[in-house]
């Protein structure tokens, strides 16, 4: 399999710029963790997309949701094989109790 292109909704676009305006200003001994784990979760997902998990949600099939570690903050997508396309509805704090709106 080749690696696959990603796309970012407009949400999830909003949601990783507010997340990173967050971290510059709380997180000053670590101004590029954020960053960085989601350059190497895309990388990730681009090689093995269905390494992540399967994630309920009836709207929409074939959600899947992978956890960034170090910041735990998770990225929810769907994965396209026929078009080689993942398509990333979300990212989200875990701490937050809930699922982002999808």
């Amino acid at each position: 399999m080749s690696a696959a292109r990603i796309e970012f909704s407009t949400g999830a676009l909003d949601q990783l710029r507010a997340i990173q305006a967050w971290w510059n200003l709380n997180r000053p001994s670590a101004p590029d963790l954020f960053h960085e784990e989601l350059a190497a979760t895309v990388e990730m997902l681009r090689q093995s997309p269905l390494a992540a998990k399967a994630y309920e949600f009836p709207a929409i099939p074939g959600l899947r949701r992978t956890l960034m570690q170090r910041t735990r903050y998770h990225v929810y997508f769907t994965y396209h094989e026929e078009s080689a396309l993942i398509f990333v509805h979300a990212v989200w704090h875990a701490s937050r109790g809930h699922g982002p709106r999808l």
